[in-house]
């Protein structure tokens, strides 16, 4: 309860700086709900799964302060950022790695139409990088699609399927706003997206982790029955 009462002071910090426009109170406030995700997750059983995705959210937490510093560091919050989605990525691929055709058109749709759009505002010299990181972010949604169906536990599958799912909805927000054409709200819709998509995957490792340590509980000896005269 504590941390999520941390996590939300921080959202509620955050959107005030944007709507007072106060710079510095956004700049603090922008850490906390992740620092409350990486702290809940200390709750949760150790495991591969878990730790992946504690490195992914470090990561971005990292891309997260080199956005929101008072210099133009995107290409090195983008790299934190990325590697943030390859951390994920590894996770998903610890529990299957099947080809999952659906799943792939998808996600190769979204990442396609993605960078179409944000290519057509004109990226100069960060066609590539953009380039990149838009194969990184639809590779993530392919094998975080690809887990439903596969007898794995259902709710870790559908919280990391739709927290990738908003997470790539958040950063082309950031790219359309920053690329294409900015539009009324983007600093709301994006932040928000983000924080609900990391969330989900923050939440779909403590759904995974407690499925396995139930699993591994020796189930109970039977009760003897005893008789009185």
């Amino acid at each position: 309860m504590g941390t999520l009462i941390f996590g939300l002071a921080g959202v509620l910090a955050f959107v005030t700086g944007l709507t007072l426009e106060l710079d510095w109170l956004c700049f603090w406030s922008k850490p906390v709900p992740m620092l409350a995700l990486l702290l809940w997750l200390r709750a949760a059983p150790s495991g591969p799964y878990r730790r992946w995705i504690v490195i992914g959210l470090l990561l971005s937490l990292l891309g997260d302060m080199l956005l929101a510093w008072p210099a133009d560091l995107f290409v090195f919050g983008l790299g934190a950022f990325l590697l943030a989605h390859l951390a994920y990525l590894r996770a998903y691929l610890l529990h299957t790695r099947r080809l999952a055709p659906l799943a792939l058109w998808v996600a190769a749709g979204c990442g396609a139409a993605i960078f179409a759009l944000l290519a057509s505002g004109g990226l100069g010299s960060l066609l590539l990088p953009v380039g990149c990181y838009a194969l990184a972010i639809s590779t993530m949604l392919w094998r975080a699609l690809a887990r439903l169906g596969m007898g794995l536990d259902r709710q870790s599958a559908l919280l990391a399927a739709g927290g990738a799912a908003l997470f790539v909805l958040s950063d082309s927000l950031i790219g359309i706003n920053r690329f294409v054409s900015p539009f009324t709200g983007a600093s709301y819709l994006i932040i928000l997206s983000y924080w609900l998509g990391q969330g989900g995957i923050a939440a779909s490792a403590m759904a995974h982790s407690n499925a396995i340590s139930s699993s591994t509980i020796p189930p109970a000896p039977p009760q003897e029955i005893g008789y009185s005269n």
